[in-house]
């Protein structure tokens, strides 16, 4: 028997084989499908997760801290410390502000907040005043609520913190007098357990002339975005733009980022990890039993002439068939699931890619997993003695 001949008879004799047990052949299949879809779909919504989870932990407040060098303070805020002597003393300016935003990775920074701070008599007591722009602070702090009131809508507006607002007794629509200028509460802020329950927000502007410190920046926050560059890149570039000034990453909130995102890996890969040897099993009992049936099949194969190789050929060959298309209907169910889960179950805004490297993985991995689990079936098969299937016929 020629080698050539041999390899049409290996592929008939797969593909016949299959058709004749389809319907065990297509349970086999779907289990394998099943495997390899719950992998890619956990795959893929991980992906989607990483990417809205960066994505928000990036937008969720300041992770860079622009202050002066030098600084002898008392009060503190935002982890600057500012003491009523330094107020007037300001090394930073609205000039500084605009440099960050000329520096290499500009694109990727979401928000600069400028303040200037000032401690200001009010009510017979000294408090914090901290100057904003208050269309960048809400957007910085998402999770500040106005709990009376409204948000600012004109210059001489204010936001007053919980705690503070109990000490004076205001509320919204009380004015306030600062330095000779009326302010009117708009706003109060809930309480969130920082020390913006303690502040009066006033617009930066107008904190800057209250305070007789124009143009004047105590401290600037930003916000960047940092999915796809170091953080270390930002700061290195707003220092060289602001050698006076100290740039500071906060870097537990890119440490709390990053292992948010760990912990999404690992689990996919131990959950992925879990149902590929499932897949396997059904793969390997499925095969066996197949083997099993066709002990007498086999036999007459030997003794027609098929070498031991030419029979795992065949039973290799059909775990090879029923893999690829496991892993392709796999793929395909996989994706599909995750587009409709993502936004369901794990409540994830980012769309879910369709990649075709997890394609790839996904039918590589199916072909890994079936070929694999077959080759002990394949070794029975070998096994069989062709004298003793032939007596039983």
């Amino acid at each position: 028997m020629c080698q050539g001949s041999v390899q049409v008879r290996l592929i008939d004799v797969a593909l016949k084989n299959l058709w004749r047990r389809k319907g065990r052949m297509m349970l086999l299949v779907i289990g394998l499908a099943i495997g390899v879809a719950t992998a890619v779909a956990l795959m893929a919504i991980t992906q989607a997760m990483q990417a809205d989870v960066a994505v928000k932990m990036d937008e969720f407040g300041a992770n860079i801290v622009v202050v002066p060098k030098a600084n002898d303070l008392a009060l503190s805020y935002g982890g600057i410390t500012v003491a009523s002597a330094a107020y007037d003393v300001a090394s930073l300016t609205m000039a500084d502000v605009e440099r960050i935003g000329s520096i290499k990775n500009a694109a990727n920074i979401s928000v600069v907040a400028p303040k200037l701070l000032g401690a200001v008599s009010l009510g017979g007591r000294q408090v914090l005043m901290a100057g904003v722009r208050f269309a960048d602070e809400l957007r910085l702090k998402r999770w500040w609520s106005v709990e009376q009131g409204m948000q600012p809508t004109e210059p001489e507006d204010a936001l007053v913190g919980a705690r503070l607002a109990q000490g004076l007794s205001v509320q919204p629509g009380d004015e306030v007098d600062i330095n000779g200028r009326r302010f009117r509460i708009a706003g109060v802020l809930a309480e969130n357990g920082s020390q913006d329950d303690d502040i009066l927000f006033v617009d930066l502007s107008e904190a800057q002339q209250a305070l007789g410190s124009p143009d004047a920046v105590s401290l600037v926050e930003v916000a960047a975005l940092c999915t796809a560059c170091p953080i270390e890149d930002i700061v290195e570039q707003i220092g060289q733009v602001l050698p006076q000034a100290r740039v500071t990453a906060l870097r537990q909130a890119v440490a709390l980022r990053m292992e948010t995102v760990g912990q999404l890996e690992r689990f996919a890969a131990a959950t992925s990890v879990v149902v590929i040897i499932i897949g396997a099993l059904v793969v390997l009992t499925t095969m066996l039993g197949a083997v099993a049936e066709r002990r007498q099949e086999i036999g007459l194969f030997r003794a027609l002439g098929f070498r031991q190789r030419h029979v795992a050929g065949v039973i290799l060959g059909e775990a090879a068939l029923l893999s690829l298309a496991g892993g392709m209907l796999g793929w395909l169910a996989g994706m599909g699931s995750a587009v409709l889960a993502a936004p369901r179950l794990a409540n994830v805004s980012a769309p879910v890619p369709w990649n075709p490297v997890i394609g790839l993985l996904a039918v590589a991995c199916a072909l890994a997993v079936g070929l694999s689990a077959s080759l002990y079936p394949a070794m029975q098969a070998t096994r069989v003695d062709p004298t003793v299937a032939l007596r039983s016929l």
